[in-house]
């Protein structure tokens, strides 16, 4: 595993420390990894949507909007 060393500001760091204080976490690192992995699964969500707008709006199928492809595709993740 790759070692880093970053800085955090002090209310970051607090709250870092607060969610391991908590048991939250075992360690900052494990809760740093994990709000990566959680925006990387949110990146996936957003390119995933964006290809299927472009691709909507490419083919002429749909009448739908971008707003209303997007509130549909959110519909979708989100149960």
């Amino acid at each position: 595993m790759a070692r880093q060393s970053i800085s955090f500001t002090e209310p970051n760091d607090e709250w870092l420390k607060s969610q391991v204080d908590n048991q939250e976490y075992s360690s900052k690192s494990e809760l740093v990894n994990d709000l990566v992995r959680q925006a990387r699964k949110q990146q996936a969500q957003v390119d995933w949507i964006r290809t299927k707008l472009e691709k909507a709006e490419k083919s002429g199928f749909t009448k739908d909007g971008k707003d209303e492809i997007l509130n549909q595709s959110k519909a979708l993740f989100n149960g």
